[in-house]
């Protein structure tokens, strides 16, 4: 999926400039990787729409500057820490033919039916929810997948289980490096203690007095 963010040039910067935006529905933000960083706003209601996807995190944007089209990625967006509004947002502009580093989120399948979890009751933990990878921004997955429906407990999956998208690089293994992604944990068995009651002191009885 392509999408498309809107924005508009900004020359005033300063806390008191970003107050004003923010009140207006605005937020500032950041293009930089073309030159001259540039300073922009982009509607807040449309960012917070386009952040509740997953893949607007991991994908090549199209950022319409004011009618001018520049390829970029999300790199960082600020959020109010008790309302999560949108306050401050970076993008890096990138090109067609320069590859780009990206982090792209992981899905396991099938957790649910692989024989470690359904029959030997074990829990499916999860190491690794996104990994680094190198492409070209049309290479660039949203996501990426690996099934998880022969897993045993104690068995896990690797970086190199996952299979890469042509044109997809993985950071990790191209540095001899193949992390534990995720692995089933055998069940975890509660012991019952059961409580022993201390034996009562019976009552000392009076032994009887010799006939005088």
């Amino acid at each position: 999926m392509q999408y498309t963010v809107s924005a508009k040039l900004r020359t005033a910067k300063g806390t008191s400039t970003a107050r004003r935006m923010r009140r207006a529905g605005k937020v500032p933000g950041i293009v930089y990787g073309a030159g001259t960083p540039v300073m922009i706003e982009v509607d807040h209601h449309a960012l917070q729409l386009n952040l509740a996807h997953e893949a607007f995190y991991s994908s090549v944007l199209n950022l319409d500057i004011e009618g001018k089209s520049q390829l970029a990625l999300l790199r960082d967006v600020q959020l109010h820490p008790a309302n999560d509004r949108a306050l401050h947002v970076d993008f890096q502009a990138v090109a067609e033919d320069t590859e780009i580093a990206a982090t792209v989120p992981i899905h396991y399948l099938n957790v649910e039916n692989c024989p470690g979890v359904k029959l030997n009751h074990g829990i499916f933990s999860v190491t690794v929810t996104d990994v680094p990878v190198h492409c070209l921004p049309k290479n660039l997955p949203e996501s990426l997948s690996v099934d998880a429906d022969h897993l045993e407990i104690n068995q896990v999956i690797h970086l190199s289980d996952l299979k890469a998208p042509p044109g997809v690089k993985f950071d990790a293994l191209g540095r001899g490096e193949n992390p534990t992604l995720a692995t089933v944990l055998p069940p975890v068995v509660e012991e019952i203690e059961t409580e022993t009651k201390p034996e009562q002191d019976l009552p000392e009885q009076e032994e009887p007095e010799p006939d005088s």
